[in-house]
């Protein structure tokens, strides 16, 4: 009888490790499935749509939930800065290598470009329609045209001051003096809303990135007036926080995103979203 009970007691002593081990290996995969990093990105990436078909395809692969903050390339960088990111993805490449010498981002890698175009009323009363950015912002000038700037610092708008700069018109305190350029501190999207919406029954001039105007749903009287100038080409780049700044950066899991994106099968979820049959991002990750 007792070696009986002892029997029983010894099986049961058995199946209760086999349960602790279990429990723990369900634990640990339950936390590793809900793992989550913050990814600091910009409104053209988001309000592209490009996120919403990229990022189930990454969980899908690792299990990481990517949480998006979109704003201005500018401000996710300064996010990267005070370690309130673990990764970056943004397009502006002098802002980027910048934070990687300063130390704040591990290694800049390219992941996927596209283009930046005129966007203006279609009886184009300024006359800017054609393939040179720099002549169509001297033409915006002379004529004072509405032109509504997205002024938040972010990469469409570093870049538009780079396009003033070299139609040779001075920007003090970040913008051209003519009584109708208007700043709105704003995301790609709002900033097309406005223009849609105001300069008279045309609307007004704006730059905009090409993904989100194909993602734009409130065209009104807008439409693309100048592209093709290879001055106006968009390259987006992707970084981890670096963990020597920021000790509580999610450094493994945002690498994975890194890797992950720009790795075939990233790059192919990039090259296969569309709007209309029209690809929006053009992947050219460097390995």
């Amino acid at each position: 009888m007792i070696k009986k009970r002892r029997i029983l007691l010894s099986f049961k002593a058995a199946d209760l490790v086999l349960w602790v081990q279990a429990a723990t290996v369900s634990i640990a995969q339950s936390q590793t499935a809900h793992v989550a990093i913050v990814m600091a990105s910009t409104t053209s990436t988001e309000q592209s749509g490009l996120f919403a078909t990229l990022l189930p395809e990454f969980k899908k692969a690792t299990g990481i939930d990517v949480k998006v903050v979109a704003v201005g390339t500018g401000q996710a960088i300064d996010m990267g800065r005070r370690g309130d990111a673990d990764v970056l993805f943004v397009h502006e490449q002098a802002l980027e290598e910048k934070v990687v010498a300063e130390g704040f981002a591990i290694k800049r890698f390219p992941v996927m470009y596209n283009d930046f175009v005129l966007i203006g009323p279609a009886a184009d009363p300024a006359k800017t329609k054609g393939k040179d950015i720099a002549d169509a912002l001297k033409k915006l000038r002379t004529s004072n045209a509405n032109f509504i700037s997205r002024g938040d610092k972010s990469g469409t708008h570093a870049a538009e001051l780079r396009y003033w700069k070299t139609a040779g018109i001075d920007t003090p305190a970040d913008k051209p003096a003519f009584a109708n350029y208007k700043a709105c501190g704003c995301g790609m999207g709002p900033a097309l809303n406005i223009a849609a919406s105001s300069g008279g029954s045309g609307g007004s001039y704006v730059l905009a990135d090409r993904g989100t105007w194909l993602s734009f749903k409130n065209r009104a009287d807008l439409t693309i007036l100048v592209e093709g100038d290879t001055r106006l080409f968009n390259q987006y780049g992707v970084m981890v926080v670096n963990p020597a700044k920021h000790p509580q950066t999610k450094v493994a899991e945002a690498q994975k995103f890194v890797d992950w994106v720009t790795s075939p099968a990233g790059q192919g979820v990039i090259a296969g979203y569309k709007i209309g049959g029209e690809q929006l991002f053009f992947p050219n990750a460097v390995k």
